[in-house]
This record gives C-alpha cells, structure tokens and sequence, in this order.
C-alpha cells in the first residue's frame, strides 16, 4: 500500500467511525432527538453517487469507503424512522 492510499484509508475509517458514532447512539438511546431526517437521506444520496463514481474512476479505497458509508446511512435511516414512530420517550405509542 502506498503513502497515498493510506491516507485515503485513514481518512475513509475516521468518517466511517465518526457516522457509525451517530448511528450506535440512534440504537442505544432509541431516540431521534436532534437527528435531523435529512442526515441520513443526504448521506444516502452522497453514497450512492460516490460509489458510482468511485467505480468509474476505479478507485477502490473510495468504492469500499463509500459502499460502507452506504450501509451505514440504509441503517441510520432505519433507526431514525424507528426511533420516530416510538417518540419522544422512545416507546411505542
């Protein structure tokens, strides 16, 4: 692995960690509170654009990078819309 690529790496894994944060505190605390709805469906439209992209250019830390951004917006949104219809105290109504 070059120099290069492993700055890619490391920045792709410190976004990763940083969204996947947002996501376990989405399943931890089952609650959306200041969670915007657009966060996740922004980070959806992003992913799918970059992934496309990425494998154009085949640029594979950005395909991998972006494919596992992917799923974790597809997870956020799942649990943002979970978390929604439970309400604010996190229960079913």
């Amino acid at each position: 692995m070059n120099k290069i690529d492993l700055i890619g790496w490391a920045s792709s894994a410190v976004l990763l960690l940083t969204i996947g944060r947002q996501v376990y505190t989405l399943w931890k605390t089952r609650s959306s509170a200041g969670v915007s709805k657009w966060l996740f469906i922004g980070q959806l439209t992003a992913s799918s654009g970059f992934t496309v992209y990425s494998v154009l250019l085949h640029n594979w830390v950005f395909t991998i990078s972006n494919l596992m951004l992917l799923a974790t917006a597809v997870v956020g949104e799942v649990l943002y819309a979970r978390n929604k219809r439970r309400g604010p105290a996190g229960k079913s109504g």
